[in-house]
């Protein structure tokens, strides 16, 4: 299936009604890369809708497709497009021949170009665009296809509903667990709103000693406090933690710089003895490795020797085993020719046969004589047999006369 029909595609627009040209790669911006995989998605969706799997894929013995999915195979990448095409245009209302093996694709794709021009849409690119069976020019054909078949069985997308959400008030809420002196201070201070018809006539004095309301409140103060746990997760405690990593950083960079600086120093301090170090000792191995290249040189001569004697010796080894193979043949027929001659068995039987010969033909003959004596008897007796008819069928003579 096709790298291809997920394929499909290399940077596509193929939502606008024409196919993308050059330049608007720019255009799109960084996510014009990715744009691709969402169109495929959305053409995946729409086959699904038109049910290809069992259609297509199941008529065809063909693996589902997906958006990421690429094949290696241009001859299925190709069968693949003109399968779900053909398919298309049918269930758009046209008719369409199945694709074939055997099919001229120029003539295909042209038939298919032909049939999407009839729906209506524009096409701006030529046939040969769509004979590798994908790109952008391919998702753009099969997407036009699913629309014109998706409106064929009455199909149609709907915006999607969003529910609406009450937008939640946040409650503020005054932190009142630490009471302070302050406070209770200003709560005794504080005047009374009362009504003015239960007003006393007098001035009303506080029977509570400021002193000892202190007291109690310090006393108690102490257990109204609340001690709020830190949290690991709270954003503060990440913050602090950063700033400390930070300073812990900063002052360990200082001392450990100092120690990487002279450490650099002596590298390159070492790097150049080395170099030089180097070249001194090329300087008096000259000669040394001129020689080393030359024994390498010839070393790789007898090597080649080595290897083409080697071959002659194949060759000649595989010869005198053929010519071994041909003499063991020879002495076994020779071995078999000598034991038949020194034998006299066949000499015995030759005997025996002329004998038997002799006998059969002295039985021949006999039967021979006896079948010719039958057959002269024969003879004669039909001889006699034909007188006897002729003197009994001839008429008196005329000079005779009868006695009497």
């Amino acid at each position: 299936m096709c790298r291809c029909i997920d394929l499909l595609a290399v940077k596509t627009t193929c939502r606008q009604g024409s196919t993308p040209r050059r330049g608007e790669d720019e255009e799109r911006g960084p996510g014009g890369v990715h744009h691709m995989f969402v169109v495929m998605e959305e053409l995946l969706e729409k086959l699904k809708i038109l049910d290809y799997e069992e259609e297509v894929l199941a008529a065809h013995n063909m693996k589902a497709m997906s958006s990421p999915y690429v094949a290696s195979n241009p001859g299925e990448q190709f069968f693949l497009f003109t399968a779900i095409a053909s398919w298309l245009i049918n269930v758009a209302g046209r008719p369409f021949p199945a694709p074939r093996d055997d099919d001229e694709p120029y003539a295909t794709v042209s038939n298919i170009l032909a049939e999407l021009r009839a729906f209506g849409v524009k096409v701006d690119f030529p046939p040969n665009k769509l004979k590798a069976g994908c790109g952008e020019q391919v998702c753009f054909v099969l997407d036009r296809l699913a629309e014109q078949a998706l409106k064929k069985r009455g199909f149609s997308f709907k915006r999607p509903s969003y529910p609406t959400e009450a937008a939640e008030e946040e409650a503020v809420i005054e932190d009142d667990a630490e009471l302070t002196l302050s406070k209770v201070e200003e709560m005794i201070v504080r005047p009374q709103e009362v009504d003015p018809s239960s007003k006393p006539e007098a001035i009303l004095e506080a029977s509570v000693d400021a002193a000892e309301w202190a007291l109690e409140v310090e006393r108690v103060l102490p257990q109204l406090k609340v001690t709020i746990r830190p949290d690991n997760k709270d954003w503060r405690i990440h913050l602090d933690q950063m700033h400390q990593h930070r300073d812990g950083i900063t002052a360990s960079l200082k001392e450990t710089k100092g120690y990487l600086n002279k450490l650099q120093e002596d590298l390159g301090k070492t790097l150049e003895k080395v170099n030089s170090r180097e070249k001194y000792i090329n300087t008096q191995l000259e000669h040394l490795i001129g020689d080393y290249r030359a024994a390498q040189a010839q070393l790789s001569q007898a090597r080649e020797l080595y290897q083409q004697a080697s071959g002659g010796v194949t060759e000649k080894s595989r010869q005198l085993a053929e010519v071994s193979e041909e003499l063991e043949e020879v002495k076994q027929e020779m071995e078999e020719k000598g034991s038949s001659m020194s034998d006299g068995a066949p000499v015995v039987k030759i005997k025996q046969s002329l004998t038997k010969l002799r006998q059969e033909v002295v039985q021949m003959d006999v039967r021979i004589g006896v079948v010719e004596h039958t057959l002269l008897q024969a003879k004669l007796r039909e001889k006699n047999n034909m007188t006897r008819d002729m003197h009994a069928t001839a008429p008196p003579e005329a000079g005779l006369q009868p006695y009497g």
